[in-house]
């Protein structure tokens, strides 16, 4: 009897411990981690900006942003500038740029002594950003009767090979230094606001020393700010 009592003891061990090994072995199920919402990133307003809209996103952005008057700083002084209300898009567009701060990175990067000085561009690459960014899209003209390139006429700048529709390059743009005008330029780029101060300055920049493609030789860096 002992014996066999102890042989069923044995066996109920043996049974216990071969469950709990198999318990052992058996895969822990994994523990399900809630999902994590996903947030959506809200593009900025002026993201949506293309080679392909830039009509009918200038068409809306100068409606809310009705700011005509400008300053460009520089460290031979200031040049206020009005903007037409009659060229919407070129309007809007420098109004854009200034806001998104485009020309803070750039430079009156062409002065032609008694015709013009050029700025908006420059070879830092934050600038160059900003087109690619944007794809370097163009605009159409805005031809007006009563917006001729007199002395100190701002006007859009442009590619003159290939470009028989005289499209605006958005983001460089001249001054006209010559007392006399540069009327040879109507039709040809848009006039899309004028200088209503700053004239000495003008004058400083046109006297600077240029190399032989007419940069200066020391950079005239501008930062761009709205007024009204």
């Amino acid at each position: 009897m002992k014996v066999s009592r102890l042989f069923i003891v044995l066996t109920l061990t043996s049974v216990f411990i071969s469950c709990d090994e198999k318990k052992e072995e058996q895969p822990i199920a994994p523990q399900i981690q809630p999902k994590k919402k996903l947030i959506k990133k809200v593009a900025k307003s002026w993201d949506s900006l293309n080679k392909n809209n830039v009509e009918a996103f200038f068409t809306e952005y100068e409606k809310k942003n009705k700011e005509t008057k400008v300053i460009i700083k520089t460290d031979y002084g200031n040049i206020k500038l009005r903007l037409y209300n009659d060229t919407p898009i070129h309007r809007a567009n420098f109004i854009f740029l200034t806001k998104i701060k485009y020309f803070d990175k750039t430079v009156f990067y062409r002065v032609a002594k008694n015709f013009v000085i050029q700025g908006g561009n420059s070879d830092e690459y934050d600038a160059m950003k900003h087109r690619y960014k944007y794809g370097n899209y163009l605009m159409k003209p805005e031809f007006r009767a009563n917006r001729k390139h007199k002395y100190g006429a701002l006007a859009a700048a442009r590619e003159w090979e290939n470009n028989p529709d005289k499209l605006s390059s958005p983001f460089e743009f001249y001054i006209v230094q010559n007392r006399k005008g540069a009327h040879h330029l109507n039709n040809e780029h848009t006039v899309f606001g004028e200088v209503i101060s700053g004239w000495e300055t003008i004058d400083k920049i046109s006297k600077l020393e240029t190399d032989v493609k007419e940069w200066p030789l020391v950079d005239v860096n501008m930062k761009v700010e709205i007024l009204d």
